[in-house]
């Protein structure tokens, strides 16, 4: 197991957790998720000689904060660790931050994957009750869900900076129809994996599939 700590730049605590060597990948958990459902998913992948870089939502969670925010929280832990660039990566709305670290930080950023897309209205209907209590980060939910509806429309795709869509094929929050409405609006940049059977939890649930899909197309291995 990975021990998550804790990054405190300016009164923010950001939790994080890092694994391995090699060319850096940054996992974003979904809303009201913390990092320990992706920890399966960043072993598999950091043992194919990545550095995979688990990085959760700030604390406190009583002050409003923007997408560009947390997207800036994001970059501040890679400064910390010294990490000049990488492939940042999240799941739903970890995904839409990511999506804006490459517009903010266009220089910083490898390229975009996407574990799932979320659509122009977030994650509304996000039911969370098949993830165990303890991988459930309710403390943050408001924050996150505040944060998304204030940006309002989703951001587009950072100019020139690949994206990888990873996604559940019975994924009901994120449907695989976002995955390929992103597509079809930038087909030289977007490439589209589909997980059989996978659900929302399908980075937790499907972790060899995913990180297969990772793997295979970084081709870092």
């Amino acid at each position: 197991m990975t021990d998550t700590q804790i990054f405190e730049p300016d009164g923010r605590a950001i939790p994080f957790a890092v694994e391995g060597d090699g060319p850096g990948l940054v996992l974003l958990p979904a809303q009201g998720l913390n990092i320990g459902y992706l920890e399966a998913l960043g072993h598999s992948v950091a043992q194919e000689d990545f550095r995979v870089v688990r990085i959760g939502t700030r604390r406190p969670t009583d002050a409003a904060v923007s997408l560009h925010e947390l997207a800036q929280d994001v970059v501040d832990v890679l400064d910390h660790l010294g990490i000049d660039h990488a492939w940042i990566g999240g799941h739903a709305f970890g995904g839409t931050v990511a999506r804006l670290v490459a517009i903010d930080h266009h220089d910083r950023v490898n390229g975009v994957l996407l574990l799932g897309v979320e659509g122009a209205a977030g994650s509304d209907e996000l039911d969370l009750s098949d993830a165990p209590e303890e991988l459930r980060d309710a403390e943050v939910d408001g924050l996150q869900r505040a944060a998304r509806e204030a940006l309002g429309e989703l951001p587009a795709l950072a100019d020139g900076v690949p994206v990888l869509v990873v996604q559940g094929a019975d994924d009901r929050i994120t449907p695989p129809s976002n995955g390929e409405d992103l597509r079809a609006s930038a087909p030289e940049l977007v490439s589209v994996v589909n997980v059989d059977g996978g659900k929302h939890l399908f980075p937790a649930t499907h972790t060899g599939a995913v990180s297969w899909a990772i793997e295979d197309y970084l081709d870092w291995d």
